[in-house]
């Protein structure tokens, strides 16, 4: 009798590279669920099959580049990670016309029409808010990006970034740190006290 071994990860990726397609679905079914999982946890649960496809897929034409320094899942997970990211971006460049309409649908769920001034005031915090996040170091703005939007745990944080979970809980201190800065700078938009 015998018991078919599981094959590693790396076995899969080498035979991936060989040309056996086979390999690189036995790796997607690995790690579909996780994929999964973190993009929802970044992007909300209506968009994560998109971005976990777009993750799987960016994984497969890269895989050239995974050089083994790191176990396989932390790799994906990280391009996931970036997949999820970039959507986030794309879909905050929303049209005006766009952008306006969900704010009167929203207004209209909260009780009532907003007047024209305070949309446009809104719309002009979450634009500077938006950029002010962008001048944050990358390390710093993606962790805040998937603590505080994406809302992952610390634990799939580290995972996801491949880094120590006490660098994780640093990173985002002193990114919250960094952005309450940017934003006292101009008290002038968020009425922060000096």
């Amino acid at each position: 009798m015998s018991t078919a071994v599981t094959p590693s990860d790396d076995e899969l990726v080498r035979r991936t590279r060989l040309g056996d397609l086979d390999a690189f679905g036995e790796l997607t079914e690995r790690y579909r669920e996780v994929v999964y999982r973190v993009a929802a946890r970044i992007v909300g649960p209506s968009d994560a099959e998109d971005v976990a496809q777009d993750a799987l897929l960016r994984a497969f034409h890269r895989l050239d580049q995974f050089r083994g320094e790191a176990p396989f899942r932390s790799w994906l997970l990280r391009i996931t990670q970036n997949a999820a990211l970039n959507f986030l971006e794309k879909r905050r460049a929303i049209p005006v016309a766009e952008a306006d309409q969900m704010a009167e649908e929203q207004s209209l769920r909260e009780g009532g029409p907003k007047s024209p001034v305070s949309s446009i005031e809104d719309s002009e915090r979450r634009d500077r808010l938006r950029m002010k996040i962008s001048q944050l170091r990358e390390q710093h703005r993606d962790v805040l990006v998937m603590r505080d939007l994406g809302e992952l745990s610390y634990e799939e944080i580290a995972e996801v970034t491949g880094t120590p979970l006490g660098s994780v809980k640093g990173r985002l201190h002193r990114a919250r740190r960094e952005l309450i800065e940017l934003l006292r700078n101009n008290t002038y938009d968020w009425e922060l006290p000096a």
